[in-house]
C-alpha cells in the first residue's frame, strides 16, 4: 500500500483523539436539550456553557458573545447578513466592504445580500501583489453608511496575514467607530494567538475542523456590543441570535479542539515553521517554481507555489497517486477546476493561477513527511514536464 502523506490540513485537519474522547459521552443515549429544565437538560446546558467559556477565552471575549454555529461558513454568513439586516432596519442605505481575497463564505454572502436588496451596496478592497489589503484603497471606499467591513485574519489559500490593526485604525479614522469589523479567523486559528491578533475586530468567525475538531461545528464570537440579527430565527436560543437546539457534542468538540490548539500553539508553530522554511527552500530550487508571496508575513502551516508548464489538476492527480494529499485553490470550492480569485486579485495571470499547489501542514506533520513531499513533488513535476 502506498504511504499517505497528508498536506491538506488547511482544508481539514485530522481529528484529535482528545476531541473524539470529549465528544463521546454526547454521542450516545440521552442527550438533553440545553434549553430544558430537567436534569438531562441541565447537564447538557452545563457542557455547552463550559464550552462557551473555553472558546471565549481563546478569542479574548466575554462568554455571552459566543454564538454556536454549524461551521465557519455559517459563522461568516451570520456576521455579514446579521449585521447588514440590523443596519438596514435603522438606515436608508447600507454599504458592505470586503477584501477581494476573502473566502467565498464572506464573498458569496455579501454578493447575495447586495443582489437581493436595492438599498445595499457592495464594495471591494484591492490587495497588493502579496495579497495584503491596501489600506489606502480601503479608506477610499468608506462611506458614512458602511455597516460592515470584512477582512480575514489569514488567507486560506496562501497563508498571508492581514493588517487588522491598520484596518481598524483606517475605519476609526474615517467612521469614528460606527462600522463593524468582522474577521474570518478560520485559517489563522491554528497558528495565532487570536486574543491578540483579532483584538481589533468586533466579530470573529471560527470553525472546529481546521483545529482537529468535528466538521459542522463553529462559532461567531461577538467581542463588543454589535447588532446582529438572526439569520435563522425561532426558539430564542443563543440569546436570540441563532434559533435551533445547540448540538452539545459539536460545542464540546469545538472547545476541546480550541483547548488543545492553545496548549500546543507555540511548540507546533515553531516546529511547523521550520518545516515550512525547509519545504519552501527545497521547492524553490525546482526550475520554474515560484513561491507565492515570499516576503509577506504568513502562518507557519502553508506553502503555496506555482509551476511553469505544469497544470495544477495534473500535478494534484499525480501527487495523489504517489500518496501526497494536497490542494490547489480553496478545497471547499470545486477543487482546481476554477481559477483562484485570490491569485487573480494578487495580479497573477490566469494561466499561472491554474498552476498552483498548496501544501498545508499541522500538528501531525513530521519531518519524514516533509522529506517525502519534497521528493515526490520534485519527481512529479519532472515527470509531467517530460510528458510535454
Amino acid at each position: 500500500m502506498t504511504p499517505r502523506y497528508y498536506f491538506d490540513h488547511a482544508a481539514s485537519a485530522p481529528r484529535r483523539e482528545e476531541v473524539a474522547a470529549a465528544m463521546e459521552p454526547w454521542l450516545h443515549g440521552v442527550v438533553g436539550n440545553p434549553s430544558g429544565a430537567h436534569r438531562a437538560s441541565r447537564e447538557a446546558r452545563r457542557a455547552v456553557e463550559d464550552a462557551r467559556d473555553e472558546i471565549a477565552a481563546f478569542v479574548g471575549a466575554a462568554p455571552g458573545g459566543v454564538i454556536f454555529t454549524a461551521g465557519g461558513t455559517e459563522s461568516c454568513h451570520l456576521a455579514v447578513a446579521g449585521v447588514v439586516h440590523h443596519h438596514r432596519r435603522h438606515h436608508a442605505t447600507t454599504s458592505v466592504v470586503v477584501s477581494r481575497v476573502e473566502h467565498h463564505a464572506v464573498l458569496d454572502a455579501a454578493r447575495a445580500i447586495a443582489r437581493d436588496f436595492d438599498d445595499v451596496r457592495l464594495s471591494y478592497v484591492d490587495v497588493d501583489a502579496d495579497g495584503v489589503v491596501d489600506l489606502a484603497a480601503l479608506g477610499e471606499v468608506l462611506t458614512p453608511d458602511v455597516a460592515l467591513v470584512s477582512v480575514m485574519t489569514a488567507n486560506n489559500e496562501t497563508g498571508v496575514l492581514q493588517p487588522l490593526d491598520g484596518v481598524r485604525a483606517t475605519l476609526d479614522a474615517a467612521l469614528a467607530g460606527s462600522s463593524v469589523l468582522h474577521t474570518d479567523a478560520v485559517a489563522g486559528a491554528p497558528w495565532l494567538t487570536l486574543s491578540d491578533v483579532t483584538a481589533p475586530a468586533d466579530l470573529v468567525s471560527l470553525c472546529a475542523h481546521k483545529l482537529g475538531g468535528p466538521v459542522n461545528a463553529g462559532a461567531l464570537v461577538v467581542r463588543r456590543e454589535t447588532g446582529v440579527d438572526p439569520v435563522v430565527p425561532g426558539g430564542g436560543q443563543e440569546r436570540g441570535r441563532r434559533g435551533g437546539t445547540v448540538d452539545v457534542a459539536a460545542a464540546v468538540g469545538l472547545a476541546a479542539a480550541v483547548r488543545a490548539t492553545a496548549r500546543e500553539l507555540r511548540e507546533v508553530s515553531e516546529r511547523v515553521g521550520g518545516y515550512q522554511r525547509r519545504l519552501t527552500d527545497a521547492l524553490a530550487r525546482i526550475p520554474g517554481c515560484w513561491i507565492t508571496a515570499p516576503t509577506a508575513r504568513r502562518v507557519a502551516g502553508v506553502v503555496h507555489v506555482t509551476f511553469d508548464d505544469v497544470e495544477g489538476e495534473e500535478l494534484l492527480y499525480l501527487l495523489d497517486e504517489r500518496g501526497v494529499c494536497a490542494s490547489a485553490a480553496a478545497s471547499c470550492s470545486s477543487g482546481a477546476s476554477e481559477s483562484s480569485h485570490v491569485l487573480e486579485a494578487m495580479g497573477l495571470d490566469p494561466d499561472r493561477c491554474r498552476r498552483s499547489l498548496r501544501l498545508s501542514m499541522g500538528t501531525q506533520t513530521t519531518s519524514e513527511d516533509v522529506d517525502a513531499a519534497i521528493a515526490i513533488v520534485s519527481s512529479a513535476v519532472t515527470h509531467l514536464r517530460g510528458l510535454r
